[in-house]
């Protein structure tokens, strides 16, 4: 996860358009970005500009205490609370930390082990639980959630999930999976039953361009733009909408620390200028990119 930071301008282009409401990025409205950092049990905030981190919630050890974090996995700004919602891992449960006082990190959805979460327009939270397969969304100050992708139990038919590993919501309450264990990315529009594959196919590590390797993170665009971190073969890969096959934005398809490297890349945000962040998981850093968006 990040210990710095480093840009490479792959092109001054259109900047990327994103639904109104929607909460997939990790800055806030003064454009610091926030990370968990896994391994080091702590979300990390860099200022705008800024060379070097600060922590803001956990201690950095590893500690199984409610009022601590163990390997926090994502995070989320709640601007209706003004407070952030994690992912906490390593205690098996969903916090919340609130910005306007110190009143320290509580439960909100005890005994599961999420992988992403994400909120929509309404202010619903959902949840992608990797342990079993689903995703289901939350009310926020209720722990008993509602399927809507998945559900099934461990598979590959598109009722189906396969420790799925990230989460996107639309503005008309599509939930787009990272299907990991299929080797795919797949909608699942508000009510269905079944999803639909939009990027990837279930060839684990094809040479094939319409294959993806354990994806990741993904963001979606207005546009309907697919944005996915091909964790399996170190790159960044943008699917149109229909398109047979994605675009490599960023990477070179094989390990490297270099500037237009990655290895084993994680998570992947935009903020309000266009630039791409990417968490390159192996490298132990967050790298920024500006990249080019399709007409």
């Amino acid at each position: 996860m990040g210990s710095g930071t480093e840009t490479e301008n792959l092109a001054s282009a259109r900047i990327p358009k994103f639904n109104e409401g929607t909460t997939w990025s990790k800055e806030d409205d003064d454009e610091n970005v926030y990370i968990t950092d896994y391994s080091n049990n702590r979300v990390v905030v860099w200022k705008d500009g800024a060379t070097t981190g600060e922590m803001v919630i956990g201690e950095g050890a590893q500690i199984e205490r409610s009022d601590r974090l163990r390997n926090p996995k994502d995070i989320i700004l709640d601007k209706a609370t003004d407070s952030f919602i994690i992912a906490d891992e390593g205690n098996r449960r969903i916090a919340q930390w609130s910005r306007k006082n110190d009143s320290g990190i509580k439960t909100i959805i005890p005994d599961i082990l999420a992988s992403s979460i994400a909120l929509d327009h309404e202010g619903y939270l959902y949840v992608c639980d990797y342990e079993n397969h689903e995703v289901k969304r939350y009310k926020i100050g209720e722990t008993t959630g509602v399927v809507v992708a998945g559900g099934h139990g461990k598979g590959a038919k598109l009722k189906h999930l396969s420790h799925p590993m990230c989460i996107f919501v639309d503005k008309e309450q599509s939930v787009y999976v990272s299907d990991w264990g299929n080797h795919r990315i797949v909608k699942w529009e508000k009510g269905a039953k079944v999803g639909q594959v939009v990027a990837g196919t279930n060839k684990y590590y094809s040479v094939d361009p319409e294959s993806l390797a354990d994806p990741f993170g993904l963001i979606v665009d207005e546009d309907r733009n697919v944005y996915v971190a091909d964790w399996g073969k170190h790159r960044i890969v943008r699917w149109e909408p229909g398109a047979p096959k994605g675009t490599v934005i960023v990477g070179e398809g094989t390990m490297g620390n270099g500037s237009t490297q990655l290895s084993r890349p994680f998570g992947i945000a935009f903020d309000r200028r266009g630039n791409l962040y990417v968490s390159d998981f192996c490298n132990q850093r967050v790298q920024k990119f500006m990249i080019n968006t399709p007409e």
